[in-house]
């Protein structure tokens, strides 16, 4: 349920084994992709999920979840008992422990396990997931999980378990895109080649998952055909969640809150749907080049 950027590769690297992968999105066009790779396409959410007993869902938000279960086509009513639904986004501990209450008064459980690495490791099998399930749960869905991931880890027995890590996780994430387009925007200020510049940062102390993968990106932010690989406004989310995590606990998070803003501040300007590297021209509106 849901093709969009990581939806559709982890469609697509079900669909490469000997699984039947039945897929849905509202958008036709995701569907005629998830066609060419195999999966099943299919005209509404309840036939892709009649019967099934594993249903992946990779949405945006919470509010996007409760449309796909219990929405006008929602999926939870065509389950059968004992059902998996294997929740793959992130959407924060108290909101997936309300929905696996719902589920389990249907007799459904929820595996709670967002994603991170980004679409390119979706396709290749090779994401980070952090789960939170019960042993049953666990024990149904680990299967396909471990189709999808290079590093599974199951952080509790219980859904939320798994949101928990991955706000940690998202704190970092959201973080590091900040610092590196700060630090390439400053590069570009001080009249540095921003190629040459990444290059060596990459080959240093300061080298790091983001850096190298937003940073390139990062450099193309101002052409008005840079490609959209993680919205902005994921971690517009994201980061909120991360933030009120952390107020909830009374803990100070800075630095979290310092890249919230930035993000904030780059939703406000119509960049939400930009590629989440683009925040550098919130930094400097315009290059120095």
């Amino acid at each position: 349920m849901g093709l969009g950027a990581m939806g559709l590769p982890m469609a697509t690297r079900l669909a490469l084994g000997h699984r039947t992968v039945n897929a849905y999105d509202i958008d036709p066009a995701r569907r005629e992709l998830v066609a060419e790779h195999g999966a099943a396409p299919c005209g509404s959410a309840r036939e892709a999920a009649s019967g099934a007993g594993t249903v992946i869902v990779a949405v945006r938000d919470s509010a996007q979840l409760g449309q796909v279960l219990w929405g006008s086509d929602g999926v939870a009513d065509v389950l059968p008992p004992g059902a998996a639904v294997v929740l793959t986004s992130t959407i924060g501990v108290d909101a997936v422990r309300t929905v696996a209450g719902r589920l389990s008064e249907q007799s459904l459980h929820l595996v709670d396990a967002p994603v991170s690495g980004g679409p390119v490791r979706a396709g290749e099998g090779e994401l980070l997931i952090t789960v939170g399930a019960t042993d049953e749960a666990w024990e149904l869905s680990q299967p396909v999980l471990e189709e999808l991931a290079s590093t599974l880890t199951r952080i509790g027995p219980e859904p939320g378990a798994g949101q928990a890590m991955k706000t940690v996780n998202q704190l970092l994430c959201g973080v590091h895109i900040a610092a590196a387009a700060e630090a390439l925007a400053l590069a570009d200020a001080l009249g540095l080649d921003q190629q040459a510049a990444l290059e060596t940062l990459m080959a240093g102390a300061a080298e790091s998952f983001m850096l190298g993968d937003r940073g390139p990106r990062a450099i193309r932010a101002y052409d008005d055909d840079t490609e959209v690989r993680s919205r902005l406004d994921i971690f517009v989310k994201d980061m909120a969640i991360v933030n009120t995590a952390a107020r909830a606990t009374g803990l100070a998070a800075p630095v979290a809150a310092a890249a919230e803003q930035l993000f904030l501040l780059g939703s406000a300007q119509g960049k939400g749907a930009s590629d989440d590297s683009s925040v550098i021209t919130v930094i400097a509106p315009r290059p120095n080049r």
